[in-house]
């Protein structure tokens, strides 16, 4: 069966931002966080499991003036279930751009 790979941009701000949420079982295969501003800023990013229980993948990272983090990569994967919602905040408003790659459906 064929994969549905998808992607999605956003921008991270000073209040919990929603990024992404699962509509079934999905994996993020690349999530990249730059820092548009010409300071350091602080940023978190997590799943808030069925909108509950947050679960970081990083937490108050430092991301220096105009550079970029990839938190996933090299075929690493992250898999959310189904109402699973993907989040991030900065100490700064509009200060982070985010790209998620994704595959949609995993396939059983």
């Amino acid at each position: 069966m064929a994969q549905d790979f998808e992607s999605t941009g956003g921008q991270i701000t000073n209040t919990a931002t929603t990024l992404l949420t699962a509509n079934s079982d999905d994996a993020i295969v690349g999530l990249r966080l730059a820092n548009v501003l010409t300071s350091a800023v602080t940023v978190s990013v997590w799943i808030s499991e069925n909108g509950s229980t947050d679960r970081y993948l990083v937490k108050d990272l430092s991301l220096p003036a105009a550079s970029s983090v990839e938190l996933i990569q090299s075929g690493s994967k992250v898999v959310m279930q189904n109402t699973d919602v993907l989040k991030g905040q900065s100490n700064t408003a509009s200060s982070v751009d985010v790209w998620i790659s994704r595959v949609d459906s995993i396939s059983t």
